[in-house]
């Protein structure tokens, strides 16, 4: 009887725990671990930023370092370009009706320097009530100037990527940060995340004007690209190590019970062996 109960006492929390080893190994097979990693850098691969600017008109763009924007001279009127810039019309990807034109122009590259591209455009008269530009970034300028099929390249980005707006009378300040996420195939995707701050823009101009000026400005918040996966802890090696173990001390709780039980039975056989002894002796 106390063998019986000395080898359950070992075989029940035994099962239980391959049990609960089993469950778990399935939980976290259900349920990876994200992982966030930084990685600093110096140069950022220049991203493309593709602004809709419908009847606006782009009047100035220069690449400035260390936050400085010298005052603007001759507010309205043409200056000068010295971004990298291409133009581009495109068939609309959620329609495949209506035609898009699009100015990319290549963004800033060098974060330690502070680098940043001021752009500004006039939109001469309106009759909406609001007025704003739309625009949208892509990781890399370069990809789109190698690609052979820049439409289908711009179809793929708008599909691809969230588009936002900045709006007229207004110097909208925009900081990039970059997010890299690995999926489970092995692919990588690329998400901007922006800040933006809006500052009015006070036209000092002397006749009253109609028209709207537009400011934007886009600069790296800073040096660190973000690269975010899921990484799944279930190690099967630790599983099997485990269960082996558990198997292990169930086999050895069998060689013990089955000791045990003919470790009895000798001390029965001898016991009554005596026993018969002893009564032969008196008879």
């Amino acid at each position: 009887m106390e063998v019986h109960e000395d080898a359950s006492s070992v075989i029940l929390p035994a099962v239980f725990l391959v049990y609960q080893t089993i469950s778990d190994f399935r939980e976290k097979l259900k349920h990876p671990v994200m992982s966030v990693s930084y990685k600093e850098v110096s140069l950022y691969d220049a991203p493309g930023i593709a602004f809709y600017p419908g009847k606006a008109r782009l009047l100035s763009c220069k690449h400035h370092y260390y936050d400085h924007i010298p005052p603007l001279i001759n507010p309205g009127q043409p200056g000068d370009i010295e971004c990298t810039t291409q133009r581009i019309n495109y068939t609309d990807p959620f329609t495949n009706q209506s035609m898009k034109y699009a100015l990319v122009v290549q963004g800033p590259r060098d974060v330690k320097k502070k680098e940043l591209v001021f752009l500004q455009f006039h939109l001469n008269g309106t009759d909406q009530d609001f007025s704003a530009i739309d625009y949208l970034l892509f990781s890399s300028f370069q990809e789109f100037i190698n690609s052979p099929e820049k439409a289908e390249f711009m179809k793929d980005c708008e599909s691809s990527y969230s588009s936002w707006k900045f709006s007229g009378g207004f110097r909208t300040w925009v900081k990039m940060s970059l997010v890299k996420t690995k999926e489970e195939d092995g692919s990588e995707t690329v998400e901007f995340k922006q800040e933006t701050s809006v500052v009015n823009y006070i036209d000092q101009r002397t006749k009253p004007r109609s028209d709207q000026l537009f400011f934007v400005v886009f600069e790296w918040k800073d040096p660190f690209i973000q690269t975010v996966q899921d990484i799944v802890t279930a190690n099967p090696w630790n599983m099997i190590a485990l269960l082996c173990g558990i198997f292990l001390a169930l086999f050895k709780a069998a060689d013990f019970a089955k000791l045990s039980v003919k470790w009895m039975i000798k001390i029965r056989k001898r016991h009554r062996k005596r026993s018969h002894q002893v009564r032969n002796h008196i008879n």
